[in-house]
């Protein structure tokens, strides 16, 4: 078998192995149940930020000043590119800005950031996947399990959040499975441009979390202080650190083994 079969391939089943699970937790979810797992969505968000992809970011590039900037100057892209989607739906049909009566979801805004930013995540996978099995290929089945399971729980939140922002099921299925489609292209470019690639993993780790931030912090917290009352709290709290501990489970259980 090719180096090249074994990329493809485990790019693949990678991918498909984290959104199937994703999906098949969050299909098995009603609405009231999505509302509520929010926040261990947010939870797995900055724990993946802060705990897996900014670190990896550092280790690859650690010139902080440079990541910073990326990292700000993404969470102002960000920004802007919500309002324009804001913009577009307000063109469309009713939104915020003519109608004052709030909706439970905020018309795919937050959706759309995740998805940027993990389509930028999922590339660089395909990039670390494909460098791992042209070193060597037991190197590379090892690199594929470990992405996989650090993928696992960070995709049922990503689900949840398209959920959240109003996208049907199948709906937040298929852009999850052509979000994941950027972890085999990341393989391939990587195979064959090796050398430009490498070059580009910080930046674009940089900008997949600047994408998580943004989401958890201006999508997704402030919807949390609609409930204000302490028993509601403590559930917020209790979820969001279920969602770190979760991501922090699968690096102890990816790294022991």
């Amino acid at each position: 078998m090719s180096t090249l079969a074994w990329i493809i391939g485990s790019s693949l089943l990678g991918a498909l192995l984290s959104v199937g699970t994703a999906a098949w937790f969050s299909y098995h979810a009603n609405t009231k149940t999505i509302q509520k797992l929010v926040s261990y969505a947010i939870g797995t968000l900055l724990g993946a930020t802060f705990l897996e992809v900014l670190p990896h970011a550092f280790e690859a590039n650690p010139d902080p000043k440079f990541l910073s900037a990326i990292i700000l100057g993404g969470i102002l892209g960000f920004f802007v590119l919500e309002k324009f989607v804001l913009w577009r739906h307000c063109h469309l049909e009713a939104c915020e800005g003519h109608d004052h009566h709030l909706t439970q979801t905020d018309n795919g805004r937050s959706g759309t950031m995740i998805l940027v930013g993990d389509t930028f995540h999922n590339f660089v996978d395909g990039v670390l996947i494909a460098a791992a099995f042209l070193t060597d290929v037991r190197l590379g089945i090892i690199t594929t399990i470990a992405i996989t399971a650090h993928e696992i729980p960070q995709e049922v939140g990503d689900f949840l959040i398209l959920l959240n922002s109003g996208f049907s099921k199948r709906k937040a299925l298929l852009w999850n499975l052509i979000s994941s489609g950027a972890t085999l292209v990341g393989g391939l470019v990587a195979y064959f441009a090796f050398e430009v690639v490498n070059g580009l993993i910080a930046p674009f780790l940089a900008l997949a979390a600047a994408s998580m931030i943004y989401v958890a912090v201006a999508d997704l917290i402030p919807g949390l202080h609609k409930r204000t009352d302490l028993k509601a709290t403590a559930e917020q709290i209790i979820l969001i650190l279920l969602g770190v501990g979760t991501i922090v489970a699968a690096d102890y259980i990816v790294h022991f083994h």
